[in-house]
């Protein structure tokens, strides 16, 4: 499986012929993409797939190796028994870090940091108040905290998740941390040093289910918690909008008497489907109403969503959110009404699935996005 990792092709035709320096960056990334997550190859495996000389392969490698992107992980079979077996390559997961702080999720702040493959080895917690406020020196603390112990030339950057519009460093609008045009990212960037990205919660956890989980390089990828968000892949980019705002479906209004959202409008998506609006409509009800008002919730969900998978042509829905919210009954009728909206004889079914890949979905997703800046230049 391709790693999905996007890169520029080089300065030519046109534009004039490419840098030494651009050729480099885009042969880092062929050779990087090739081997993330968990491929492993030769050197002669990676200068047919790239169609690099020998020597430029070696020269790269080199480099990443030294830099700690690399390593090598045993050696590549022999059927023959004759000659020099190649060492395999594959990411090195034990020296360059990444410090994750992940903003998305009520009640705490979440920080870690983490490998390459995005896999948490240091977490801590910020518990917040009552109101939910975020100070940003709440943010550099934990940072601080975070990076004491480790070695500053091996952190990469720092990746920060957050629930809303993000553009650049700059959040433009979270209605679940009451931000507006706050730029954190050139912030924390003078504060450590380091490269700062900053990242949508769920393009964050699409990224992670893209390179962990079960998806190919087109997705739709939707969570459910406080609000409702959905990212979408078309051939391994991301979809951002002319305004960074794509995937904000949780903020389109289906009932305009329906209850007041944040944002400003009537019956948002997210004020009628969201796990705190559903389990606040469940407490009074038994099983069975409880049951009938997830159902209601998933024909809901896949009514919303029925147009952009007719006009993407998307074949797999994947969904990630509390067990009570996002199960079986849920699933199922987002199913049904998937297949009574979308189905033809020219559009191949559209899967609605859970997303399995479990825990850290969020804080790993902020760690991904960081390799990805950084190994694009």
């Amino acid at each position: 499986m391709s790693s999905g990792f996007e890169h520029g092709g080089t300065a030519t035709g046109r534009q004039g012929k490419a840098s030494p320096a651009d050729i480099r960056r885009t042969n880092r990334a062929l050779i990087f993409n090739l081997l993330f997550p968990a491929q492993r190859r030769s050197r002669a495996d990676l200068g047919r797939l790239t169609g690099l000389s020998r020597v430029a392969i070696s020269d790269v490698i080199s480099d990443m190796l030294d830099e700690g992107l690399l390593c090598e992980t045993g050696y590549a079979a022999n059927p023959t028994g004759k000659g020099k077996r190649g060492a395999l390559l594959g990411i090195d997961t034990s020296r360059l870090k990444i410090i994750s702080i992940d903003l998305s999720h009520p009640q705490l702040i979440q920080g870690a940091v983490t490998d390459l493959l995005g896999i948490p080895q240091d977490c801590m917690e910020v518990a917040l108040g009552p109101d939910n406020h975020v100070e940003t020196d709440a943010i550099v603390q934990l940072i601080d905290q975070l990076r004491s112990d480790l070695d500053f030339g091996d952190v990469l950057g720092i990746g920060i998740v957050v629930s809303g519009v993000v553009q650049e460093g700059t959040v433009r609008d979270s209605t679940m941390l009451g931000w507006h045009n706050v730029e954190l990212g050139p912030l924390l960037e003078r504060q450590f040093d380091l490269p700062v990205v900053i990242v949508n919660d769920a393009i964050a956890a699409m990224l992670t289910e893209r390179f962990f989980g079960q998806a190919g390089p087109d997705l739709i990828f939707t969570t459910f918690g406080q609000g409702v968000g959905t990212a979408t892949l078309i051939h391994d980019m991301p979809v951002i909008g002319d305004h960074h705002a794509a995937g904000e479906i949780g903020h389109i209004a289906i009932d305009p008497n329906g209850p007041e959202c944040p944002c400003g409008k009537r019956g948002c998506l997210e004020m009628l489907i969201s796990a705190h609006a559903l389990r606040e409509r469940m407490r009074h009800h038994d099983a069975r109403g409880r049951a009938d008002v997830i159902r209601q919730a998933g024909d809901l969900f896949a009514s919303a969503l029925a147009m952009p998978v007719g006009l993407l042509d998307i074949a797999d829905v994947c969904v990630a959110g509390p067990a009570d919210i996002i199960n079986n009954t849920f699933l199922e009728a987002a199913q049904q009404r998937f297949d009574a909206a979308t189905g033809s004889s020219f559009h191949v079914r559209t899967i609605i699935r859970r997303c399995q890949v479990g825990g850290d979905l969020t804080l790993r997703g902020g760690a991904i996005a960081v390799i990805r800046r950084y190994i694009n230049g």
